[in-house]
C-alpha cells in the first residue's frame, strides 16, 4: 500500500510529465524557432499552473502527508515546520494554519527559484552562442536539459533533506556557500562572461573519452559513420547544459531549504520553476541586456538567503515569518529591475546573443 506522500508525488509527476510533453514538443516533433508570442503564452501558462498549485496546497495541503488528526499534524509540524504555532485541541484551525504556511512556503520557494533561474538563462544563452547552435534546435536541446534537471533536482532535494534532518549543522555550511556565492556574483556582476568551447571541462572530457563527430548534423545527437556510432556536438551541448544546471543546483537547492525543510514543497516549487525555464528562456533571450542590475540583485538575494540560514535559530526565536522572506525577495527583485529601467546602459545596443546562421560559428575539435 502506497503512502499519501507517494501517491501525491506520483500524481504530480504524471501531470507535470504530460505538460512537459505538451510544452516541449514531443507531440510536435518538427523543430522550429520559438517566437516571442509563443514563449510569452507558455510563460503565462506555467506561472498560472504554479499559482493554481499554490491554491491547491492552501486548501488541501494536508493531503501530501496524509494528515487525519491533531497528533499527525503535530508530528509533521515538528519535523518540517517547528516554528509553527498550532492551537492545542483545535484540529481544524491548526490544520488551516498549517495549510496557509505550507502554501506560503511553496510560493516563496517558487519565486526564489524562478529568480535564480534567470542567471541560469543568461549562461544558457552564452552556451548556445559560443557553440553556434542554430535557434531552431534550442527547443530540442532544452527539452532534454529540463528532463535531466528534474532528475538531478529530485536527487539533490531528497538527499539534502535527509542530511539536514540527520545533521542540522549542514544548514550552516549551506549558508556559508550562499553568502560566498552571492558576494561573488555581486562584486563580479559587471564583468563580461565568456565561454571558450574547446576549453570547457565537459568538451575536454567528451573529446577524450567519447567518439565525437567534429560537426553538427542537423538535429541529431548521434550518427553512424563507417559502421561506428558517433556523438555530435549537439549532444555535447546538452551535457554542458546539464553540467551548468548541476552547478546552479548547488546554489538554488540549499537556498530554498532556508524557506522550508519539507522536501516535497522544495521539490514542487523547484519543478514548477524549472518547467517554466524553457519558455522564459525564449521570452527573455533577446532582452536580457535591458536588466543590467538584475545580476547584482541576485547576488544580494543569495547573500540574504545565506545569512538567513546562518541565523535561522535566532530568527525562529524572534518570530521571523515566511511572509517576511517573500517580501524581501520581492523587494530585491523590484529594486534591481526598477534600477535597470531608470538607469539603462547609455550609447550601447542591447546585445543579441542568439545566432541562427546556417553554419555553426564554432565547432568542437577533437
Amino acid at each position: 500500500m502506497f503512502s499519501n506522500e507517494v501517491l501525491f508525488f506520483l500524481g504530480f509527476i504524471v501531470v507535470i510529465g504530460f505538460m512537459l510533453l505538451l510544452d516541449l514538443g514531443v507531440f510536435s516533433k518538427k523543430d522550429h524557432v520559438v517566437k516571442f508570442g509563443e514563449a510569452a503564452i507558455w510563460t503565462a501558462v506555467w506561472i498560472a499552473l504554479a499559482l493554481g498549485f499554490y491554491f491547491i496546497i492552501k486548501t488541501h495541503g494536508d493531503l501530501i502527508h496524509g494528515i487525519d488528526n491533531y497528533a499527525q499534524l503535530e508530528q509533521v509540524k515538528d519535523k518540517y515546520a517547528p516554528h509553527l504555532k498550532l492551537i492545542p485541541g483545535n484540529f481544524e484551525e491548526s490544520l488551516d494554519i498549517y495549510r496557509r504556511n505550507m502554501s506560503l512556503e511553496f510560493i516563496t520557494g517558487y519565486l526564489l527559484e524562478y529568480a535564480l533561474s534567470i542567471d541560469n538563462i543568461f549562461v544558457i544563452i552564452l552556451i548556445f552562442a559560443s557553440f553556434g547552435v542554430r535557434e531552431k534546435y534550442f527547443k530540442k536541446v532544452l527539452f532534454w536539459g529540463v528532463l535531466g534537471a528534474i532528475i538531478m533536482r529530485f536527487i539533490f532535494i531528497f538527499v539534502g533533506s535527509a542530511l539536514i534532518q540527520r545533521f542540522e549543522w549542514i544548514i550552516y555550511i549551506f549558508g556559508v556557500i550562499l553568502v560566498y556565492q552571492g558576494g561573488k556574483i555581486f562584486f563580479q556582476g559587471s564583468e563580461d562572461e565568456k565561454i571558450e568551447p574547446n576549453k570547457h571541462p565537459v568538451v575536454k572530457f567528451t573529446s577524450r573519452y567519447l567518439p565525437v563527430y567534429p560537426r553538427y548534423v542537423k538535429e541529431h545527437f548521434v550518427i553512424k559513420k563507417h559502421g561506428k556510432w558517433l556523438f555530435t556536438p549537439l549532444f555535447v551541448v546538452v551535457l554542458i547544459i546539464e553540467f551548468t544546471d548541476l552547478i546552479f543546483a548547488v546554489d538554488s537547492v540549499p537556498a530554498i531549504f532556508s524557506i522550508t525543510k519539507d522536501p516535497y514543497v522544495v521539490f514542487f516549487s523547484n519543478i514548477f520553476a524549472i518547467m517554466g525555464l524553457r519558455s522564459m528562456f525564449f521570452f527573455l533571450s533577446n532582452i536580457m541586456g535591458l536588466f543590467r542590475f538584475l545580476k547584482y540583485g541576485l547576488g544580494v538575494l543569495l547573500m540574504f538567503i545565506g545569512g538567513k540560514m546562518l541565523a535561522h535559530h535566532y530568527l525562529e526565536e524572534i518570530g521571523f515569518k515566511t511572509a517576511y522572506s517573500l517580501y524581501v525577495i520581492l523587494g530585491i527583485l523590484a529594486v534591481s529591475i526598477l534600477a535597470s529601467v531608470i538607469f539603462p546602459k547609455k550609447n550601447e545596443e542591447v546585445p543579441n546573443l542568439i545566432n541562427d546562421s546556417e553554419e555553426p560559428q564554432e565547432q568542437i575539435k577533437k
